[in-house]
């Protein structure tokens, strides 16, 4: 069990501004981000009416937080700067819908000193950052469970943050329909997931979710059942060719993933290489855009643009198991 901090003067007088400041803003509410449990009822008094959210690298810290009716988030990557932990902190509360997408946030935090209450931020999610929700996501249409679909675009999004070993990696997940989808791949070699029984293949598994980080390094794309097996990897998707309209700029990799949703009803989620953007593809076109966590998030518009002249059937494959492109992202 973590040791509780004292409640000092500091930081209540802390608490105090917060308090100040969101009223001043018309804050939706108060983030409370710490090491240790404290003396949540004085925490509560000084921040008065505010809703007040808490989070924390642990359960152990949040013990005892409700039973004063605090929601509370609890970090996934606690080793992060502070800054991405205030990052993975909002993101997650405007996921599970403690705070609308938009909303004006003060967050309390140690910025300097470890363990010690020493800064305090206006922030304005709408300027910001973006995110995922469940309920975005039922907004697909698709056949294919939100929680699968969630799993997936939150690996897609770790891999586009962090890469593998430093270096970025670009990756296609396509997710539903998959006896239809093999239908249009074929293996670029050596299958990793090949022979593995169905226990090892689900991605509500970490260790297989880490696994396929891994793998994310090697060519060709992830097929996905809609219970969140891996059926397949390193797979050259070759969908038939369609009249599409992405984004100008986006590769081989895109044009695939619109593609194969255009022919299935699968959801297909692509990282960029050259910049870990995901972006989520439904029958043919880009639905989501999300930006990596490492930079400030937020939707962004997109142009469509009919497909080039030179796209067609003929186009030859390429390493990341699509047609070939200028630009394979």
């Amino acid at each position: 069990m973590a040791v509780a901090r004292k409640f000092s003067d500091q930081l209540d007088a802390f608490c105090q501004m917060a308090a100040r400041m969101a009223d001043l803003h018309n804050a939706e509410a108060i983030l409370f981000l710490t090491e240790r449990p404290t003396e949540w009822d004085k925490l509560q008094a000084a921040v008065g009416d505010h809703a007040l959210i808490v989070a924390a690298d642990s359960e152990d810290v949040l013990a005892g937080s409700e039973d004063a009716q605090f929601d509370t988030v609890v970090l996934s990557v606690p080793d992060l700067p502070v800054y991405e932990q205030l990052t993975e902190a909002l993101l997650e509360a405007v996921a599970d819908e403690h705070l609308a997408p938009g909303a004006p946030v003060v967050a309390v935090y140690s910025g300097f000193e470890a363990d010690t209450i020493d800064s305090l931020s206006l922030i304005r999610l709408g300027e910001h950052l973006g995110r995922l929700t469940i309920r975005d996501l039922k907004q697909l249409g698709a056949k294919v469970p939100t929680e699968t679909l969630k799993t997936v675009v939150d690996l897609a999004v770790a891999i586009g943050r962090e890469g593998r070993e430093g270096k970025p990696v670009g990756s296609l997940f396509i997710v539903g329909d998959h006896r239809k989808t093999l239908g249009f791949c074929k293996p670029m070699g050596f299958d990793p997931v090949r022979g593995y029984p169905v226990s090892e293949r689900m991605l509500s598994d970490a260790k297989v979710r880490e696994g396929v980080k891994e793998i994310a390094q090697m060519d060709g794309a992830f097929v996905v059942s809609a219970k969140g097996t891996v059926v397949a990897a390193c797979q050259h998707v070759s969908a038939p060719p369609a009249e599409l309209s992405i984004s100008k700029g986006l590769g081989a990799r895109h044009w695939a993933a619109a593609e194969i949703t255009k022919s299935t009803t699968a959801v297909a989620v692509a990282v960029s290489e050259s910049n870990g953007t995901v972006r989520v593809f439904h029958n043919g076109e880009v639905v989501l855009r999300i930006e990596p966590f490492r930079r400030a998030m937020k939707w962004k518009d997109f142009e469509n643009e009919p497909p080039p002249a030179a796209a067609g059937p003929d186009r030859e494959p390429t390493r990341d198991g699509a047609p070939a492109s200028e630009n394979s992202d």
